[in-house]
């Protein structure tokens, strides 16, 4: 294989390494990022890793490639198989090592594949981090050793976490869960029925082709047949999860969606009193209400760029109790380890209701009402997307408006906001907006969907 030929560098993204199989990613692609991972980290003084992969139908042959290329390069490999993200996380954690790989593309389409990196305690590579990993993997430079795969299954550990880190109350709850056939279908069902919970399991079994619904539980429409059921069997609440398990989407018991910036308004409220540092975390795209709800309970907010590799860290960093973003990734950091894991979400949501005789939309009351789209996605090429946003930017500061560059542009008024930003999952631009009103969502819409039509051309 050519290096630098067949390796496109288009797939080592933002926050992985990601794209289409087997155009894109193969077992090719696996091997020689196997032996450039392998020969990278002894560069950062670590002999060991761990590997895990998801459901999808690609995922087991390219966890065999990358261990082969790894294993070629001397390093002490911990496989631990068919696993949710999650419980990758929890292993580098329980295990002390740090340096691992967890095959998934997440929410992405199901012909897609890739890489989730960790280096060293520095936790997922981002942005730099993954580009110098390409501009070392393409030299081909990599070392020679034999080295050993240990098989390990984490599974019975991380049930007894999770359950070390809950206290359920005496309600008990009626709930719906929706697996999506991903990767959380090989321990959900069995998870939570180790909790007081009447529990309907909606497509619950593992099957990569995601044969019902994608899922991505932040897209509304992926979690009707979940609206439904909950509706049905009159239950207290729905809980959705993404195809490798470290997200999470809700449902209360009206059946209506309940966006995970309000998630986190729910969970703040009952966490802000117990905790000493009252500061929270929430991504660029979150509603201006949850902002307005921490300051109200006396506490800091920090806006902060979106991608669970940058939200997450910052979390650990500051040692924040919570935090989150509109995607559906939230880090408990009080009680639990601070990773992201949509199925311990979920139980904490159900851990609050079962002491409460509150329903999920009561204890949203009060909240300051906005208006807002959800994520609007215009197509873009990779090499013109971020010229496309510094005209936005540019455009922005001629007209003088309030603006956050963390991640993207986002322009802030009194009455709204408009956010505009590249997507690192994909070919394209995201747009979000918020207002007071409808007439100035619209008007915020009409102004930047014009602009990015003309800068886009």
């Amino acid at each position: 294989m050519d290096i630098k030929k067949d390796l496109d560098p288009y797939i080592f993204r933002e926050y992985d390494i990601r794209g289409v199989v087997p155009s894109e990613i193969n077992d090719d692609i696996a091997y020689i990022i196997g032996k450039s991972y392998g020969s990278y980290i002894q560069t950062l003084g670590k002999t060991k890793c761990i590997v895990g992969h998801d459901n999808r139908l690609s995922s087991d042959s390219l966890s065999i490639n990358l261990i082969k290329g790894i294993l070629e390069t001397g390093i002490q490999i911990t496989n631990i198989g068919l696993v949710t993200t999650p419980m990758y996380y929890y292993a580098c954690q329980k295990l002390a090592i740090p340096s691992g790989i967890m095959i998934t593309a997440s929410h992405n389409p199901k012909d897609e594949n890739g890489f989730k990196i960790s280096f060293d305690e520095r936790g997922n590579a981002r942005g730099e981090m993954i580009q110098d990993f390409y501009n070392y993997t393409i030299k081909g430079q990599f070392t020679k050793g034999e080295g050993s795969v240990e098989n390990y299954n984490i599974k019975d550990e991380y049930f007894d976490f999770i359950k070390g880190h809950l206290d359920f109350g005496d309600r008990k709850l009626k709930v719906v869960i929706d697996c999506g056939n991903g990767t959380t279908s090989i321990i959900a069902q069995e998870l939570y029925q180790c909790f007081p919970i009447d529990l309907t399991v909606l497509y619950g079994t593992s099957d990569g082709n995601f044969p019902n619904h994608h899922p991505d539980p932040s897209v509304e429409s992926n979690l009707d047949s979940l609206k439904q059921m909950v509706i049905e069997k009159k239950a207290d609440v729905g809980i959705a999860f993404d195809g490798d398990g470290d997200r999470l989407g809700v449902i209360d018991e009206n059946g209506q969606y309940v966006p995970t910036d309000l998630f986190m308004i729910i969970i703040i409220r009952n966490l802000i009193n117990k905790v000493a540092t009252k500061t929270f975390l929430y991504d660029v795209k979150c509603s201006k209400a949850l902002d307005d709800e921490i300051k109200a309970l006396g506490g800091k907010a920090i806006c902060y760029r979106t991608g669970a590799s940058y939200t997450k860290m910052k979390v650990l960093e500051d040692n924040l109790p919570f935090g989150g973003e509109l995607s559906g990734h939230v880090y408990f950091n009080d009680r639990f380890k601070g990773f992201d894991s949509g199925l311990y979400a979920g139980l904490r949501l159900l851990e609050i209701l079962s002491k409460t005789s509150k329903t999920v939309s009561q204890l949203l009351e009060g909240i300051n009402k906005y208006y807002s789209t959800g994520e609007i996605k215009v197509t873009s090429l990779d090499d013109k997307k971020r010229q496309v946003i510094e005209k936005v930017k540019q455009y922005c500061l001629d007209k003088k408006y309030n603006i956050i560059t963390i991640d993207g542009v986002k322009a802030i008024f009194d009455e709204g906001w408009a956010l505009i930003r590249v997507s690192n999952t994909g070919p394209n631009i995201t747009l979000r907006f918020e207002a007071k009103t409808k007439e100035k969502l619209q008007e915020l819409q009409d102004e930047f969907l014009s602009l990015i039509d003309e800068y886009n051309r």
